[in-house]
């Protein structure tokens, strides 16, 4: 037992070396209870009695337990604590004849605990290991062992106290929306040092008892505590907000444009104006070689008509361009006729999609 006591107090020591502390700065407070098993408690001296082989078991109990502590921002904390451990005794073995036993053994803490938090990569998670030293009472209420078919009667109701250690290892998960908050869960093995002698009094004997008054020492008190709990720390700033969305760059200016026409048409409406405008503006914006005005036309009329019809579609829109800032030289001109139709259909339909002029920035 005292090995393995040794073991965890190198782990703790050697732990702020090798991981990175979570950080935790200010005071804070905390509170835990759960579930208490006291290991079987060696007894001696016991009074009329002349064996030195007796064992207390108690049965399954609670802890609980309150601290108030400071954080130093690198992961080492230390805390004040007090504590209470109740356990129904259970039996007394060891006697060499059938024994009942019951009452209460409580246990009352006052320590000072040295914890390490660990930052392992997790923002809702962090392990902690620690250390604590203090002063315990254990108050025996009302104990007492009786034989069932012997003569025999031992009885205390007494309060000791002596030096008390612990080893603590935990983890703690800190609730998001509410900074500084966070719950715990954790082992505790704790243990007040012996011997620890009570007055006691027995009667033993029979068909003439007699009746004795002594310490009855307790030895090797082990309590394994298994606590959920909560803490809040009273100087823990909200996380930073998000950093705000990059804008979205601006949509690069379209390179191709189509003006339509009417049927037979080669004179420029008003919304044609306006789209050979944009496009003359968006050119200032866009690297280009060229910029390339292309006519086109239904498949109303004849071939021959329909081509000289594209060209001069293409023509009046390059007019309108270079009207608008465009130099003549950066653009070529080109009518394609009824040929690379929009919208496909048969010979001799007027199709409003297919009489157009497309520029195209390149």
């Amino acid at each position: 037992m005292r090995f393995r006591g040794a073991l965890l107090a190198a782990t703790i020591m050697a732990a702020p070396a090798t991981v990175k502390a979570q950080p935790f700065n200010g005071v804070y407070i905390g509170v835990g209870a759960g579930y208490n098993y006291l290991q079987n408690i060696d007894i001696r001296a016991l009074p009329a009695l002349g064996t030195s082989n007796l064992k207390l078991s108690g049965n399954n109990g609670y802890v609980a337990l309150g601290s108030l502590g400071y954080g130093f921002g690198n992961g080492l904390r230390i805390e004040v604590e007090g504590n209470y451990r109740d356990t129904q005794i259970r039996k007394v073995t060891g006697t060499g004849f059938p024994t009942s036993a019951g009452g209460q053994l409580q246990n009352y803490g006052a320590m000072l605990n040295a914890l390490f938090d660990m930052d392992i990569g997790f923002p809702w998670l962090y392990p902690y290991i620690g250390l604590g030293a203090g002063y315990g009472w254990t108050n025996l209420n009302k104990a007492y062992a009786a034989g069932t078919n012997f003569p025999f009667l031992l009885r205390s109701n007494d309060t000791v106290g002596n030096f008390a250690w612990q080893v603590i290892a935990g983890l703690s998960f800190p609730i998001p929306d509410v900074p500084g908050l966070s719950l715990t869960a954790e082992y505790r093995f704790y243990s007040i040092m012996g011997p620890t002698a009570f007055n006691a009094t027995s009667v033993y004997g029979s068909p003439a008892p007699r009746f004795g008054q002594g310490n009855l020492d307790l030895r090797n008190q082990y309590d394994n505590s298994v606590l959920l709990g909560v803490r809040y720390a009273f100087n823990v700033a909200p996380p930073p907000p998000a950093p705000a969305a990059a804008p979205a760059p601006a949509p690069e200016p379209a390179r191709s444009y189509l003006i339509f026409f009417d049927w037979d048409r080669a004179d420029l409406t008003d919304r044609a104006r306006q789209i050979v405008r944009e496009a003359a503006e968006n050119s200032t914006r866009v690297q280009y070689t060229r910029i390339e005005v292309n006519g086109y036309t239904d498949t109303s009329g004849s071939a021959a008509y329909n081509q000289r019809l594209s060209v001069r579609r293409a023509q009046a829109v390059a007019a309108e361009l270079v009207k608008d800032g465009v130099p003549r030289n950066a653009i070529s001109i080109q009518g394609f006729g009824e040929t690379h139709l929009l919208v496909p259909t048969g010979d001799n339909v007027r199709e409003p999609q297919n009489r157009r002029v497309e520029i195209v920035i390149r």
